[in-house]
């Protein structure tokens, strides 16, 4: 590595330093070890020959860094790199000595050798004829194989012992391998014909290959155990050595078949036993549960197979007993397989394993392309090879360099290395380079296979096969490896019965082949039929139990129903505590404070929230962290109840308690109802119906730490702390520095616009705090809260917005400055639960203070970050902002002109503007194709459109208004048309400015960009418009028909925004919408009336009126369409009728228009028909409403409604009445007006309501008494005309009496608050009231049916109006009797005075209560007069 180092030009010296010292460090190293080997050593030879190999190497590394400190002195030098390289060369072949100088070492040297003498009985160019049979030739190779398997398997097994056990294990391996050739060239002597012999010896040479590099890995895994991969390397060099040999006996045993299958089905299960040993790496990408699948499936297929075993050798059917043998091998390994993946993914499930690390590539991988490469080139280059073999071995190599280069280039893109990155697109050229060489030649080849191509092509192999294994040596690098995981007890404990399993399975299927095999040759024998069916019963027991340690040791289960029992305990001890507060006798904890617990609770529920994400996750498709996330989980709800139970004790007020006990238990709840659907779930990809519960259970969850957290904050700021507010803002604040932010749903400027609205809404707060803190300092904790929630907000989309700026600089410098503010607020929320806690302390307020102006200062530098982003979409959010304020103030100029109150401040003429508005409406024309021209150039020319197009708006609504006033406010309608215009041009260009916000820098067949078309052309008709009316607003002749198409073009605008699939913001009730279509009836009736008249006063009127209640009357309709209790059949309904109104009203327009232009009979003369169509459509749109409010509809203008509104509104008043005049002293004197403002007020407002009160009872009662009349239950002329009674008109007079008595209530209240009146008088008052709204009540009783909905609706009302009169006497009294309790009396202290003063008290109490006796006398005349005109119900109800 460091050679490699000091030959690349472009590595720094930083890099050959570093090796340069860690190859120091490592010769020290090995010199130690060099000594310890040769003193453990007993032979004196070898521990000579260890010192002098070890000698060798430290010269030849001294040498190596010598040259390369030359090398790094003189780069380009190419004599001093190729000293470098021939040095590091000898650096190399030094250490390979060293390291055959180890014990066992050298056996496995002559092992190697032995086999390679060996092989050269394979290159003679023919073979001796065999002087054996074929059955015995082929037995003794069976039995040769047989035992070089086994001998393999001792070699593998070897490097795990002492080097002793190696040396004895590659002997016998050597031996066995001699063994195995001979009989195999005794075998290839029994060929029939030439090329099955070429066959033959060509496996005999892939056996010979791939036993040396048997050898030669257990040679590397026994000098060092610990390197990475070196087992996997071991273990697919012995796997290649089986499948070599099988492919051998395949081939030589073609002519036994059964024979064959079964051998090859016994060598392949004795190799896939070794998954079972010890699964700490991942076999396969399988999940759990498709290794359940497999599992199930694979037990199916090898059911199958064995039965089909069993008949055929029966049957003597040894061809299908071949392929039944065949297919069980298949099962068997597909079984392993699965169990050692799921034994793998149990283990690693338990929460004290640790998961392995995939590596960046997979040295297996390489391993085996480089040997499938090499025994290819050799296959190419042998001569007996023949064409169809050139050809398969070609693919060989073109496939596995294919496979290579692909991972190389993925592992360049994975590294963050730059040399590793490097160099892996360097090999993978150099082998997609030799590749392409050698294609080329075996192109040639197989044209013409002569003796030169084949040279050719032998040539071309060198350089592929030199960098394949070139490549191979780079990916074995520790640092691309993969790490094992680490597998705790408890995870191998719950292996076990998988594994157990597993290998009875293995076991009894391998001897159950064995016992199929002699049946095949024999199927006479009793005794091994029944052996044969012993075996079989054994493996479907075993395969039984399998599936059922499988299915039973699901990873997560169990932890799952440990942490189910532990969150229920945690319920029961919070159930304990609620009861105990319910009882006012939860334990206060005095061990802490208040501000720990709650920082502690806050920490407590923001962890349970961040696994709510990862357990739904893992509950849907990872079984394998099932078991950790819910065992983190579970492990939080004891401190969780600890700290809950804690808080709620050091709580005064109980409701709190009980809430934060509630909200704990149902977090708990919640929590729980999680891990049974976790549960349910299992992390099972593929069992979809119980995902749906999954994430219900995961929303609950999420909406319960929501409510907690934010009744803790609140909690907190009420009392100053606002420890959780802060670690919520520092917790964002976090988030902006993870990596790589989820994929954008949206554009930059989607995400620019929300984080302008949250830092507004910051920058608002701030400024709150600052108000507050002088005036409120208890209402700075709900400001702090709201900051905080505010921020979560900017945070996050603050983080997409700086992910989706380009270039990475402004996103990095959003990023800064979003953080910054996040300090910022932090300090600031700090202050404010400091100035809780002491509201007087003006250091702190003065700090506050600081910190809120540097928090709108930290907001502004968010804003020009974002604007440096994307300076021409800011400029569009600032213009678009600017236009809103137009068009706001556009509607005040409208109402001010409807007044009649919109005049100019000078004696000027509408011709002293026209110039001026003409000229600034072209500006305004110029500016907006600037506007849509900017959407697809730079951000600088888009923001200087948007900023111009602002300011030319701006200054074109100020001199149309200064026109529109100068018409005079005689003229309101054309003052009217004239700013409706104006209007209409804002709102064009507020819609276009939105449209080129969103198509900016999009591509031209982006949709926005045909919005942005549709926005432009809308504005150039609504310029136009506006020209045309300001050149016709003079011209009486021509300025209606003007106005009335103006308002034809607005009203389609209005109808397409209605019809656009975008949902309003906000919705309305069915009332509002019937509310709206009176507009459009009046307007109807207008538009009918102008079009008759043809006045261009009329049409003007008309214009104007259309234009408002056609777009009241869509937006209402739409809103009301939108509300959530309607359904989808109602609002389609409601959309297409009013669709179909405003088409009806546009056609009726159009015909006035019409009519205008040629007024003729026969033209008027269908007015009459288009307004029956509005109408019509008005009417279906009117029932719409009343089915979206279904069976509770009601109709806002019936008189009964009113009444019944406006009396409860009048209760209302009066009850603040009562409740103010309770708080009120008596008076030692009259006080001043100012005094008793508030009350004044309130006054006020009930005299209004009980106004509005009084003409609904009217209506009421007028309604009612005609439903009598046409009903026949009262005449319709009084009987008793000529008598003064209050029941001469019956409900009218009642209602009557009701006003006339509410309104001396209020007179009596004013005047009792001012001290005019006493609140006796107040008393006597609202007792009239009560008894007027009785008789009104009796009134409609006399006749009305009892049970209608209007008589339930008013008996309601009037019992509100009465016990609000009740309350106002009660509260009048008692200040009555704190007047006379308060009352000073001086008493004479003389004793002539005081009987002189008593006497005049006695005097003044018999001249009351004469006035008292004369008062009752008169009341009881009164109504003894009124009660002779009572109809008889009324005196039995009396009575």
């Amino acid at each position: 590595m460091f050679a490699m180092f000091c030959r690349k030009g472009v590595i720094t010296l930083q890099f050959s330093w570093v090796a340069a010292r860690e190859t120091a460090q490592a010769l020290k190293t090995l010199a130690q070890a060099a000594r310890g080997v040769s003193a453990s050593t007993t032979d004196p030879m070898a521990a000579h020959a260890m010192l002098d190999s070890a000698r060798d190497v430290m010269e030849g590394s001294a040498m190596l860094i010598q040259e390369a400190k030359q090398a790094l002195v003189a780069p380009g030098d190419a004599e001093s790199q190729q000293r470098l390289a021939q040095v590091a060369k000898a650096v190399s072949h030094s250490l390979n000595n060293c390291v055959n100088c180890l014990p066992g070492q050298k056996d496995v040297d002559v092992a190697l050798k032995s086999i390679g003498e060996s092989s050269k009985k394979l290159l003679v160019d023919s073979l001796p004829p065999s002087s054996k049979s074929f059955q015995e030739a082929q037995s003794e190779l069976n039995q040769a194989a047989a035992d070089l398997n086994q001998s393999a398997g001792e070699v593998v097994h070897a490097t795990r012992g002492q080097s002793g056990e190696l040396a004895a294990a590659s002997g016998k391996f050597s031996d066995d391998f001699d063994e195995f050739l001979d009989a195999g060239i005794e075998m290839a002597g029994q060929a029939q014909t030439k090329e099955d012999q070429i066959q033959v010896i060509g496996n005999l040479k892939n056996i010979s290959m791939a036993s040396s590099k048997l050898l030669l890995a257990a040679k590397s895994l026994s000098v060092d155990p610990g390197a990475p991969n070196a087992k996997n390397l071991l273990a697919a060099a012995a796997r290649a050595v089986t499948e070599s040999i099988n492919q051998l006996i395949t081939l030589c045993t073609q002519q036994a078949p059964g024979q064959k299958e079964c051998d090859n089905a016994l060598r392949e299960l004795e190799t896939v036993k070794g998954m079972l040993d010890n699964p700490n790496e991942p076999v396969s990408d399988l999940s759990y549960f498709d290794c359940i699948e497999g599992v199930m499936e694979n037990s199916k297929v090898l059911g199958e197979s064995m039965a089909g075993i069993s008949q055929n050798a029966k049957t003597g059917d040894l061809l299908v007993f071949g392929e039944c043998v065949g297919v069980a091998s298949k099962a068997l390994c597909g079984l392993t397989e699965a169990a050692a993946q799921a034994a793998y993914l149990v283990g690693i499930s338990d929460p004290n394993s640790q998961a392995g690390h995939q590596g960046l590539v997979d040295p297996i991988q390489f391993a085996r392309a480089n040997q499938a490469i090499q025994m290819a080139c050799q296959n190419l280059v042998d001569p007996a090879s023949s064409p169809s073999q050139v050809l398969s071995a070609a693919t060989i190599v073109a496939k596995h360099t294919s496979a290579l280069c692909n991972a190389c280039r993925i592992a360049s893109s994975k590294t963050a290395n730059p040399v590793a990155k490097r160099h892996f697109v360097q090999s993978a050229k150099e082998v997609a380079n030799s590749t392409a060489n050698l294609v080329k030649t075996i192109k040639a080849l197989d044209g013409d296979f002569s003796e030169d191509n084949r040279n050719k092509c032998r040539i071309a192999t060198a350089p592929l096969i030199e960098a394949v294994e070139n490549l191979t040596a780079f990916a074995s690098n520790p640092e691309f490896v993969s790490i094992p995981a680490q597998i705790s007890m408890e995870g191998s404990r719950a292996q076990e019965p998988i594994l157990i399993s597993a290998k009875t399975m293995l076991e009894s299927s391998a001897l159950l082949i064995k016992t199929a095999r002699s049946l095949a040759i024999n199927p006479k024998d009793p005794p091994t039929w029944s052996v044969l069916a012993g075996h079989s019963h054994t493996v479907s027991d075993s395969i039984k139990s399998l599936i059922t340690s499988i299915r039973d040791k699901a990873p997560g289960q169990r932890e799952c129903d440990y942490s189910i029992d532990g969150i229920n305990r945690c319920i029961r001890d919070i159930e304990q505590a609620s009861l105990a507060a319910v009882s006012q006798n939860l334990a206060t904890r005095d061990d802490i404070s208040v501000e720990a617990l709650q920082e502690q609770l806050t920490s407590v529920v923001q962890e349970i929230g961040h696994l709510i994400d990862p357990i739904a996750t893992a509950a849907r498709g990872e079984a394998a962290q099932l078991g950790h996330k819910v065992t983190q989980l579970a492990s939080y709800f004891e401190p969780l109840i600890l700290a809950a139970v804690g808080v709620a004790s050091k709580m005064l007020d109980h409701q709190q308690q009980m809430t934060v006990l509630d909200q704990t238990k149902t977090l708990a709840e919640s929590a729980l109802q999680m891990l049974y659907a976790a549960k349910e779930g299992g992390g099972n990809p593929k069992a979809s119906h119980t995902h749906d519960a999954i994430t219900e259970a995961a929303q609950l969850m999420k909406e319960a730490v929501d409510d907690i957290m934010v009744t803790l904050n609140e909690a907190a700021s009420e009392v100053g702390m606002v420890g959780g507010m802060v670690d919520s803002i520092a917790e964002a604040m976090s988030k902006l520095d993870e990596g790589t932010p989820p994929d954008p749903k949206g554009t930059f400027v989607d995400y620019q616009t929300t984080v302008v609205k949250y830092s507004k809404a910051i920058a608002v707060t701030a400024q709150e705090m600052m108000t507050k803190s002088v005036t409120n300092p208890e209402e700075l904790g709900g400001l702090a809260s709201q900051m905080t929630n505010d921020y979560g907000h900017l945070a996050l989309q603050g983080r997409m917005a700086a992910a989706t700026a380009e270039p990475e600089e402004i996103g990095f410098q959003i990023r800064t400055r979003v953080q910054d503010l996040g300090h910022g607020c932090i300090f600031l929320v700090q202050k404010a639960g400091a100035l809780q806690i002491c509201p007087t302390d003006s250091y702190t307020k003065r700090e506050l203070i600081e910190c809120a102006r540097a928090v709108t200062e930290k907001v502004s530098l968010v804003l020009s970050a974002l604007q440096a982003g994307n300076k021409g979409t800011q400029a569009c959010i600032t213009a678009a902002s600017a236009v809103s304020g137009i068009i706001a103030d556009l509607d005040t100029t409208i109402m001010f002109a409807t007044a009649g109150t919109l005049n100019a401040e000078n004696n000027e003429s509408f011709a002293d503007h026209r110039e001026n508005i003409l000229k600034t409406a072209k500006a305004l024309v110029e500016d907006t194709k600037l506007l849509v021209s900017g959407a697809a150039s730079s951000q600088d020319k888009l923001a200087q459109a948007a900023q111009s197009s602002a300011t030319t708006i701006t200054q074109l609504a100020e001199v149309v208004k200064l026109g529109a006033a100068s018409l005079g406010s005689d003229d309101p309608e054309t003052q009217v048309v004239l700013i409706n215009a104006i209007k209409d041009v804002a709102k064009a260009l507020s819609d276009l400015i939105g449209a080129t916000k969103g198509a900016a820098s999009k591509p031209a067949d982006d949709p926005s960009m045909y919005q942005l078309k549709g926005a432009a052309k809308v504005m150039v008709t609504n310029v136009t418009s506006l020209l045309k009316t300001v050149k016709a607003v003079e011209d009486e002749a021509t300025r209606g028909t003007r106005a009335l198409e103006a308002t034809i073009e607005c009203i389609k605008q209005e109808l397409t925004v209605f019809q656009s699939k975008e949902i309003p913001e906000k919705t309305s009730s069915p009332e509002e919408s019937i509310r709206m279509t009176k507009g459009i009836t009046m307007a109807t009736a207008k538009a009918v009336a102008a079009g008759n008249s043809c006045r261009q006063e009329d049409v003007i009127a008309t214009a104007n009126l259309s234009r408002k209640a056609v777009a009241d009357m869509l937006t209402a309709c739409k809103q009301a369409s939108y509300h959530p209790d309607v359904s989808e059949d109602v609002r389609a309904r409601a959309l297409r009728f009013g669709t179909e109104c405003t088409l009806g009203y546009l056609d009726l327009l159009e015909h006035v228009l019409l009519i205008l232009q040629k007024p003729t009979p026969e033209l008027k003369h269908p007015l009459a028909a288009f307004s029956k169509r509005v109408a019509g459509a008005v009417t279906e749109l009117i029932q719409t409403a009343e089915a979206m409010k279904g069976t509770e509809w009601v109709d806002p203008e019936d008189p009964t409604v009113i009444a019944e509104t406006e009396l409860l509104g009048a209760a209302a008043s009066i009850e603040a009445a009562a409740k103010k005049l309770e708080q009120l002293k008596p008076r030692a004197k009259p006080k001043q007006a100012d005094e008793t403002l508030d009350f004044e007020e309130q006054i006020l407002e009930a005299a209004k309501s009980i106004a509005a009160a009084t003409s609904a009872l009217v209506k009421s009662a007028s309604a009612a008494q005609r439903e009598l009349v046409a009903q026949g239950k009262v005449g319709a002329i009084p009987a008793n005309a000529a008598d003064d009674g209050q029941w001469s008109q019956g409900l009218i007079s009642a209602a009557r009496m009701v006003a006339a008595a509410t309104s001396n209530l209020c007179e009596a209240a004013n005047a009792s608050v001012q001290g005019h009146a006493s609140e006796e008088k107040l008393i006597s008052s609202a007792k009239q009231v009560a008894a007027s709204t009785a008789q009104l009540l009796v009134a409609c009783k006399v006749k009305a049916d009892q049970d209608s909905e209007a008589m339930r609706r008013l008996q309601a009302a009037g019992n509100a109006v009465k016990r609000a009169s009740d309350n106002l006497v009660r509260a009048a009294q008692k200040a009555a009797f704190r007047k006379a309790d308060d009352d000073d009396v001086v008493v004479k202290t003389k004793f002539v005075g005081g009987i002189a003063q008593i006497i005049a008290a006695q005097e003044e109490m018999l001249k009351k209560e004469r006035e008292l006796e004369e008062a009752r006398k008169k009341l009881a005349q009164i109504r003894q007069q009124q009660y002779k005109f009572l109809p008889t119900e009324l005196r039995e109800d009396e009575g």
